[in-house]
């Protein structure tokens, strides 16, 4: 098997394609989750402990010649992805386990089970 041929099976299964796919909608949703932690949780939540600590940014913020401001948006940024999926794992693992618990059909009662015997025979009878 030629080498491109191998690398067109194994680039177009299923998983692979699935995998990429989830690559780029992850790079999207940081970008999102970065803009909601620099332009709304920062602003909102962390402007009063900012401007006791007398800093406009929260990548400014340092102690001791150490910035751990950057880190601690990162950090924020983490356990809002964390909770999102979290979330979304929980959502479709409770929709897995409805889809399984689905009843099983009802087997037939014992009178249908008859019925079905009885018609069996007759079709049996008229084909002869």
């Amino acid at each position: 098997m030629g080498f491109v041929k191998e690398f067109k099976e194994f680039a177009f299964k299923g998983n692979v394609v699935d995998l990429a796919v989830g690559v780029i909608i992850g790079a999207a949703f940081s970008a999102i989750v970065k803009s909601f932690v620099d332009d709304i949780i920062t602003p909102l939540l962390l402007n009063p402990a900012l401007e006791k600590a007398n800093v406009k940014n929260i990548a400014e913020l340092s102690w001791n010649g150490v910035k751990y401001g950057s880190f601690l948006s990162s950090v924020i940024s983490f356990m809002i992805v964390a909770i999102v999926l979290f979330s979304m794992i929980k959502v479709i693992n409770t929709l897995n386990k409805k889809a399984e618990e689905a009843p099983a059909p009802a087997c037939p009662t014992e009178d249908q089970k008859l019925l079905m015997e009885i018609r069996d025979l007759l079709k049996t009878k008229n084909s002869l």
